[in-house]
């Protein structure tokens, strides 16, 4: 513990010292000589009374985990995530041919869907061999309707390679998929792709990583020619160049030529190479503390050691400071390898992934199932699960915490895209495929025996923890469209039933609800591309020509004004006397979510409220939660509104069902005195179109109700972020495709609901009702 707190201390020190000594004006990098003894004797003192505790030994298990790396790929739709996959498949030896998207015969993309589109739909897991390591990879769809999907994705990974069109930089979406990393401080590496492209930008491509995603890239490599004449990078650590064929027929840039970069054949290049290593390394130096030190020990930041800079490079990765940065070209097999073994070499292992809720199960077994799949062929439901402490074996028994219940292992699977090879057992550290889970879902945490997780729950409670730990898992985002769904005949009813049942487990952000009033199924989704291929899904894969009703925009409700109702209860039911009186207020409040109803304890109501049982303030929480799911105006979820309770008084032999009835019914009171008012999504959308279209897309977008916020230029292209209520861009695509000749392509992502005018929402309302509001 010392020294780890002692070792921040010079972290911090070290920093401030480096500021001083090395000072960087454009591209000359200098050294400022200071008093060496000064420095040295405020490091010496730093370090005294510093004793580096003894390391064990490393155990086999951990070593086999060090070979490890569980890592995703993500970025904006087109971005070449499967295409630089399958090229990472075909250099590891695992396939023997290269798939194209444009063709419809990739690895990872297996589903009809996907290769019908040319999109991916579904995250696909697969596991390859790299220089005596093991990679589990996930290819994550780049589309925002499928944003799930990479969600659950992360929450399971160690690591993650984030990939940039190199003419575009961050787009939408790349932004959204590295907030998601964020949430779960995923370390990445960052990859430019399509360095072939006659746009390709390095410098709008950094300026754009650091302004929009607030992290400081580290450049590792440099290209070699531009545009169509790139054809290789120079590694900047090792001081080489890296060259690949493109004319050789077959080798599909398995073979490529590392040279030394020579100051004396290639001066230009060399010295273009040196001044940015030597950038490199002072942006390393004022990140990490022990290359300080080496630095300021050699008074000097150039000729650093590849293993410093490499090891430095590691450390700031892991702890999220910067993010190393490489370049190629997939489509054109140009930088994939250099990219592998960058995985390799920066990102953790998943003995480096440290837990807090995992460290109290260890060492017996702890583990996340992150997504399910159903598949008659292989045994029904597939689970894949990623194992963070223990050992899985066939056969053995399971309990998941989040269902409190006891599950049998059938089959362990090693998953290879839409191929799954059968083992054993797997040790930790490793994501499996399994089958026999039946009650298993997306986020539970399992582990080997109940005892096992009432003992952890036994320690919790002698520290004052309530809850059982588990690990954390995705966050569900909320759905934006939903519609009916209705099966061609009542014969094929129950199989529509199960259908969706199917599909609603693989995908928790897809909901499927019936109407209370009208008895209708609805679902409900992230978009029109989502529900259009679910139900492409249930005509092809279960074979039911489900119709879908038209698309519908899911708004929320609010209240805008603070209201108190009394609700006094005395019937007879049956032979017994149900008795309760309840009072409860409610005001807006923004971002506001309800959890449980608050006391409004006072001088007045503090002995009455202090007497509340435990099992009626439940209830009174199942009511409230039970009357805020359905708002007065439309039906829809009331949000950003606080709950207090302010008295309650129960009679002897009262159910609880009633209590919570009564307390539902008090707050669809307190809905209908207040000021109701519809919120509706809006969408933070950019359009890219040819200049010759932008007025016409412009004013389309004004009478949509859009804020233009930003017209900005990329190339011969513009670029316009825009604001604009969802409900106003159903069928935008189709729209935005005459405009613009065909020319013009959007990325859209849910910003936040706002509230409505009295205009729009009396037109909103007669939308969704057919009638006019009185």
């Amino acid at each position: 513990m010392m020294a780890s707190v002692m070792g921040e201390v010079t972290r911090c020190r070290m920093r401030q010292l480096l500021k001083q000594v090395f000072r960087t004006e454009k591209n000359t990098f200098y050294s400022v000589r200071i008093h060496r003894c000064l420095i040295h004797q405020k490091y010496n003192d730093l370090q005294q009374s510093v004793t580096p505790d003894p390391q064990p030994p490393p155990r086999k298990d951990d070593q086999q985990m060090e070979k490890i790396r569980n890592i995703g790929i993500m970025a904006h739709i087109d971005a070449g995530k499967t295409t630089t996959t399958e090229r990472m498949l075909y250099y590891s030896g695992l396939t023997n041919s290269v798939g194209e998207v444009h063709d419809g015969d990739t690895v990872m993309d297996y589903m009809e869907q996907e290769r019908a589109r040319g999109i991916t739909i579904n995250s696909a897991a697969i596991t390859f061999p790299w220089k005596e390591h093991r990679l589990n990879l996930v290819d994550t769809p780049g589309h925002i309707d499928f944003t799930m999907e990479v969600e659950r994705s992360l929450s399971v990974l160690d690591g993650a390679v984030a990939i940039f069109d190199a003419s575009a930089g961050v787009e939408a979406q790349s932004l959204t998929v590295w907030r998601q990393a964020d949430r779960y401080r995923v370390p990445r590496l960052c990859y430019l792709n399509k360095m072939d492209k006659p746009a390709a930008n390095l410098s709008m491509c950094l300026t754009s990583i650091k302004d929009k995603l607030h992290t400081t890239p580290l450049v590792l490599q440099q290209p070699v020619g531009q545009g169509k004449g790139f054809t290789g990078v120079i590694d900047l650590i090792h001081m080489k160049k890296m060259m690949w064929k493109h004319n050789r027929r077959g080798d599909y840039g398995r073979s490529y030529q590392i040279t030394e970069l020579s100051q004396e054949d290639e001066k230009d290049l060399w010295e273009q190479a040196f001044l940015a290593r030597c950038e490199l390394t002072d942006t390393l130096a004022d990140l990490d503390n022990t290359l300080a030190e080496y630095v300021l020990e050699k008074e000097s930041i150039e000729n650093i050691p590849p293993l410093l800079l490499e090891e430095a490079v590691r450390r700031t990765t892991i702890s999220q400071e910067a993010v190393p940065l490489l370049m190629g070209s997939s489509y054109k097999n140009t930088g994939v390898q250099p990219l592998i073994d960058a995985v390799i070499r920066y990102l953790p292992s998943p003995i480096e992934c440290t837990n807090d809720t995992v460290s109290l199960y260890a060492p017996h077994l702890c583990a996340m199932a992150f997504k399910i799949i159903h598949d008659n062929q292989r045994g029904g439901v597939l689970t894949f699960i990623r194992i963070y402490s223990g050992q899985l074996e066939q056969g053995m028994r399971l309990y998941n915490i989040n269902q409190d219940q006891a599950e049998k292992v059938g089959r362990i699977m090693i998953a290879y895209a839409d191929d799954l090879k059968e083992v054993s057992s797997v040790q930790a550290g490793n994501i499996v495929v399994v089958t026999g889970l039946k009650l298993t879902g997306t986020g539970d945490t399992l582990v080997g025996s109940q005892s096992i997780a009432n003992t952890v729950m036994k320690m919790r409670k002698e520290v004052g923890e309530k809850q059982t730990p588990i690990l954390l898992g995705a966050q569900v985002p909320e759905p934006v469209f939903f519609c009916s769904v209705e099966a061609p005949s009542m014969s094929q009813q129950k199989a529509l039933e199960e259908a969706l049942a199917r599909l609603q487990r693989e995908d928790p952000s897809l909901r499927v609800t019936v109407d209370q009033d009208t008895g209708q199924t609805v679902l409900s989704g992230m978009g029109e591309l989502h529900l259009d291929i679910i139900r492409d899904r249930i005509w092809k894969e279960y074979k039911v020509e489900a119709e879908l009703g038209p698309l519908q925009v899911a708004y929320k409700e609010t209240s805008q004004t603070a209201c108190t109702h009394t609700l006094d209860i005395n019937k007879t039911i049956g032979d017994r006397k149900q008795q309760i009186k309840i009072t409860l207020s409610m005001e807006p409040k923004r971002d506001e979510k309800f959890k449980s109803v608050n006391l409004a304890i006072s001088k007045d109501t503090q002995e009455n409220l202090s007497a509340i049982r435990k099992y009626h303030l439940t209830a009174i929480n199942q009511g409230i939660s039970a009357g805020l799911r359905s708002g007065p105006i439309l039906g829809f979820p009331v949000v950003d509104v606080k709950v207090w309770l302010h008295w309650l008084e129960i009679g002897r032999g009262t159910s609880e069902t009633m209590v919570s009835a009564a307390a539902a019914q008090c707050l669809h009171q307190l809905l209908k005195k207040s000021s109701s008012q519809l919120l509706e999504p809006f969408m933070q959308m950019e359009i890219i179109t040819e200049e010759e279209a932008t007025p016409a897309v412009l004013a389309d977008i004004s009478r949509r109700r859009g804020n233009i916020l930003q017209v900005a230029q990329r190339q011969d292209m513009k670029v316009i972020q825009v604001e604009c209520p969802l409900a106003e861009l159903v069928g935008y695509s189709t729209t935005l495709r005459t405009i613009t000749s065909g020319t013009g392509f959007f990325s859209m992502e849910l910003a936040d609901y706002r509230p409505m005018s009295p205009y729009d929402q009396a037109a909103a309302i007669e939308s969704v009702t057919g009638f006019a509001p009185s």
